[in-house]
């Protein structure tokens, strides 16, 4: 369905080994009817790829292209799915059906988390493309399964394109088959695309207005927490803190009973960001700072990963209260544990935002070149989010920074 391939789709579209599939992508190299790059994928010319596919209309039957596509499409859906699900609570290799290679013994495509980030980032157009065809082809838990198993990893990739559509598609999915748990959890997976990405509030406030709905007629306990949770952002955009605040405390208490200890932290981060609005900052600090101890603490059932990205998480608008209350040392010392270098995230706002209040606190420090660095990588960051206004505020004051 994309625009490019890697050895694997390719083995698995033409029914050949891994060995063979290398072989030909070479060989069609060398002739110039596929283009290489030094990430190990191919793709045609699009005047070539027009000619192959009309070849393909003429050269394979109805039955053979069919076979074709669901083989492909399935393999892709399965690759995905079980990519997704490297992210999730549990800790290790996911406890899903191998997605496997056909007809390639013994090759493990996805062996670790950094595997499965790499190849959901690099084929996105593809098993996007093969989820849409699912979707059109009402294969409702196929395209269910695998947009729940994107739940988790969408945090690593916030400003990712196509959570919208992936989402959507699996509320589509969950409706047609009448489980309005699972139709709740997809809404709320929607209204956090909307509460991070689009910043629309109401359309916040309706998706977690009806993922509540759903929640309550089908006894979906956690997924009425996480309407909850999800409806924080659209409250804070309206500017609606005390509702904001009561909806993040609704969330935590129930994630609390329920034993969900990386929901709670969502939660209380979320409480934490509406007490700051509202200009409680001590309070603030003990939502966050008890997000941090958790995170630390053997026992807390969150996996390593999970628990470093809950503690940066926090660790940002524990700074940003710290700085408020004029406690600058120690805010310095959060925002640069929140914004270090470290495992593979996707730019965010909140990293951003985090980094440019580090780089004016460093400026206040008298510490010029660790403020132009800060102010350096915020720029850039905003660059890459398409904050054209950020991106030149940071550029300018890393310019002028001593």
């Amino acid at each position: 369905p994309g625009r490019d391939v890697d050895a694997a789709l390719a083995a698995v579209a033409g029914g050949t080994s891994a060995e063979d599939a290398w072989d030909a992508l070479d060989d069609l190299v060398d002739l110039g009817l596929l283009q290489d790059t030094a990430e190990g994928r191919y793709r045609f010319h699009d005047l070539v790829r027009l000619f192959a596919r009309d070849r393909l209309q003429r050269e394979e039957t109805a039955a053979e292209r069919a076979a074709l596509a669901e083989r492909t499409t399935s393999w892709l859906l399965r690759t995905a799915t079980a990519a997704g699900a490297w992210f999730g609570p549990a800790d290790g290799r996911p406890e899903v059906p191998d997605a496997g290679l056909a007809g390639l013994a013994g090759h493990a495509p996805l062996a670790s988390a950094e595997e499965a980030d790499e190849w959901l980032r690099a084929g996105a157009d593809n098993w996007l493309g093969a989820l849409r065809l699912a979707a059109e082809g009402g294969r409702h838990t196929e395209v269910l399964d695998c947009a729940e198993s994107m739940g988790w990893y969408s945090e690593r990739w916030v400003h990712g394109p196509h959570w919208n559509e992936v989402f959507t598609l699996g509320a589509m999915a969950a409706a047609a088959l009448g489980n309005h748990g699972r139709h709740a959890a997809q809404l709320n997976q929607v209204a956090w695309v909307h509460g991070v990405q689009t910043l629309d509030a109401e359309a916040v406030l309706r998706c977690t207005a009806e993922a509540m709905d759903l929640a309550a007629r089908s006894d979906a306990t956690a997924q009425l927490a996480w309407a909850h949770c999800r409806a924080v952002p659209g409250y804070r955009l309206l500017g609606r803190l005390d509702e904001a605040a009561a909806s993040a405390s609704r969330a935590a208490e129930m994630f609390k009973g329920l034993g969900d200890t990386r929901a709670y932290c969502s939660s209380l981060v979320n409480l934490g960001l509406c007490r700051r609005d509202q200009g409680r900052h001590e309070e603030a600090l003990e939502s966050l700072r008890e997000v941090v101890a958790l995170a630390g603490a053997a026992g807390s059932g969150m996996t390593p990963g999970t628990a470093a990205f809950v503690r940066r998480h926090a660790l940002a608008p524990l700074g940003g209260s710290l700085a408020l209350l004029g406690r600058r040392a120690e805010a310095v010392e959060a925002l640069t544990e929140a914004t270090a270098p470290g495992e593979r995230l996707d730019p965010s706002h909140w990293q951003a935002d985090a980094l440019e209040q580090l780089a004016a606190l460093l400026a206040e420090e008298g510490r010029g070149a660790e403020s132009r660095l800060a102010y350096e990588r915020a720029a850039l960051m905003f660059e890459t989010l398409g904050d054209a206004d950020a991106h030149r505020r940071c550029a300018a004051r890393a310019t002028a920074a001593p």
